[in-house]
């Protein structure tokens, strides 16, 4: 089979990494599929065998691509639709894969070119333009409804990637058989095209010497928040949490990982004005990879999002790490986690710093949630699980009129 991917999306980056549309791609094309991926000038080309990379141009004069809608994507999603244009008319294509607002694109030109269309819903884009705050025309709002309900009802098949999103999706399909729920639940290390492993880009952060510091001044546990510094993933809400922790329990530091310099800027002086600077640091946005390294010395892994229907991909991930996870008990979570392998607490400091608190102090506790979590990953969400997914979405695609 070859397939057109079409991602618009800063493919591939170190920060705010489109990881679906690499696993996604990575997995089909271990299976045969012959792939060319469409996708935003941004970003760093990554090895996988029986993939291309197709780009758009950059326009680096427009600045860098920012996480949710802006006009910037709007304006390059102009691009993305004539690039898909002449990669079509060029190339005979069994289906194509669009990746969120992409599927309007493929939905549109589908007629014209008659291919089998793959929809890749990680999110309802009506919800982003709510969540973001970035319109409140109601006008608006309801064109991208309306996009996407024409999306879903013209797809051969679509994928989810939450049970929340796969209720919505099935709510606005005829035919629940063309659906799949696949969770971005495999994080195997990333390999970009020109270092020859997994993103070994400089940070200039040196992850054992933040722990040893932290360590030499008395901080004996250390949970680490990793992810983006977004308003809805609830950082105030963990620095709130830290300043209560802080005056239960000595002993115990914060780092967090990720976010841009204006970010950090203002989470460290709201770290400041709570009092719990000495027992907080930022590190910024570093690689994938030194990511990880720090969430692999962590005592505790963190994910205090505070609204969404999404999983955040890192949850698959905290489960698979061995690690005990404190999370907020809110959808975004509860569609995946349950108190049996994690520790839920409401999205407000009481109740966060009281689950990050039985996290440090109860290791009986700790020991039956890590290994309720590793069970739940190996038999849910594990790449077997996933790639099983994959081979039934083919079959579909396979079984479809062209």
């Amino acid at each position: 089979m070859k397939a057109l991917v079409i991602a618009p999306q800063p493919f591939f980056t170190p920060r705010g990494t489109p990881m679906s549309v690499y696993y996604r791609a990575l997995v089909m094309a271990r299976k045969g599929v012959k792939i060319d991926l469409l996708t935003y000038g941004e970003g760093q080309d990554v090895e996988i065998p029986g993939v291309r990379i197709v780009r758009i141009p950059a326009f680096p004069f427009l600045g860098k691509i920012k996480t949710g809608p802006s006009l910037l994507k709007a304006f390059l999603d102009i691009f993305v639709t004539l690039w898909t244009i002449g990669l079509l008319i060029r190339h005979k294509y069994d289906f194509v894969h669009a990746h969120e607002e992409a599927a309007f694109i493929t939905s549109a030109l589908r007629p014209i070119f008659r291919y089998k269309f793959l929809y890749d819903m990680h999110s309802s884009l009506p919800e982003q333009l709510r969540n973001f705050g970035w319109t409140k025309s109601k006008w608006l709002t309801g064109f991208f409804e309306w996009a996407e309900d024409g999306a879903l009802r013209s797809c051969d098949a679509v994928i989810t990637i939450c049970p929340a999103l796969a209720d919505y999706a099935v709510s606005r399909i005829k035919d629940p058989e063309k659906h799949f729920l696949i969770e971005n639940s495999i994080f195997e290390p990333v390999m970009l095209a020109d270092s020859g492993s997994g993103a070994t880009v400089d940070s200039g952060v040196d992850v054992a010497a933040v722990f040893d510091e932290m360590k030499a001044a008395g901080l004996e546990t250390i949970p680490v928040y990793a992810g983006t510094l977004e308003t809805y993933q609830g950082i105030d809400l963990l620095l709130e949490s830290m300043a209560v922790l802080s005056k239960r329990l000595d002993g115990t530091g914060l780092i967090v990982v990720g976010g841009s310099s204006e970010q950090v800027s203002h989470y460290r002086d709201m770290a400041r004005q709570l009092g719990i600077a000495e027992v907080c640091r930022f590190t910024g946005r570093v690689p994938q990879k030194v990511a990880r390294a720090f969430t692999e010395r962590a005592d505790i892994l963190l994910s205090p999002r505070t609204r969404g229907m999404n999983t955040p991909l890192k949850v698959y991930e905290q489960l698979a790490s061995g690690q005990p996870l404190v999370a907020t008990r809110i959808p975004s979570h509860t569609q995946v986690l349950t108190d049996e392998v994690a520790f839920l607490g409401d999205p407000e400091p009481e109740a966060f710093a009281t689950q990050m608190a039985a996290a440090v102090t109860d290791t009986d506790l700790v020991a039956r949630k890590v290994a309720a979590a590793l069970a739940l990953y190996e038999t849910a969400y594990s790449p077997a699980v996933y790639a099983e997914k994959i081979d039934k979405v083919l079959g579909r695609l396979g079984q479809c009129a062209g």
